[in-house]
């Protein structure tokens, strides 16, 4: 059986204030991992789209620039409701964030200076340093055993840890590099 989701009864007109509401949803139950909860409201809860509809959204977003869910709430939005559905559900994902950003950046303006403050901004930068480094070795794991990821690796981090170079140029020259050196370890007899 698919666990692909039916839509012998396709959604009623989605409304505006639906797609703010879905996406603000999202916003609230997303941390640390939005794009689950959006494929749970809007496929399972909602079916607004299915499963496969879904991953075909996905797979577009994560080329698109930007956070990929960002782009979901765009595509989803813009898919109902044209331009007002896509700022409807983007203004639902991000009235959180944006609310609380600018409200710690505003305490942290006017309170920088206190001690405390400083010592629990440094207790939460070292806990994102750790999640940055325990998200790269989770990608790294799975390709360990590839020679060319290790030489691609290890470019990447000669040329942004060491040389300082921008990221962009950094993707632009490795990308193309990495998938002709992929194609051709596939292409060589085994």
């Amino acid at each position: 059986m698919s666990s692909a989701v039916n839509h012998a009864n396709p959604p009623a007109r989605i409304t505006l204030p639906a797609l703010f509401v879905v996406f603000l949803q999202v916003s609230l139950a997303g941390f640390g991992g939005p794009i689950v909860w959006v494929r749970r409201i809007v496929v399972e809860r909602h079916r607004w789209l299915n499963d496969a509809e879904f991953a075909d959204l996905l797979s577009l977003c994560q080329f698109l620039p930007g956070p990929n869910v960002v782009s979901i709430a765009v595509c989803v939005g813009a898919k109902f409701r044209g331009p007002a559905g896509a700022l409807a559900s983007l203004a639902g994902f991000i009235l959180v964030p944006w609310t609380v950003g600018f409200a710690l950046g505003a305490l942290f303006l006017r309170y920088a200076h206190l001690g405390p403050l400083q010592g629990a901004l440094h207790g939460v930068s070292a806990a994102a340093a750790g999640l940055l480094i325990a998200t790269g070795a989770r990608l790294f794991l799975p390709y360990r055993r590839r020679a060319t990821t290790w030489l691609f690796a290890g470019f990447a981090f000669a040329a942004l840890a060491l040389l300082k170079l921008p990221l962009l140029l950094v993707v632009f020259a490795l990308a193309p590099l990495s998938v002709i050196a992929t194609a051709l370890t596939r292409a060589r007899p085994g």
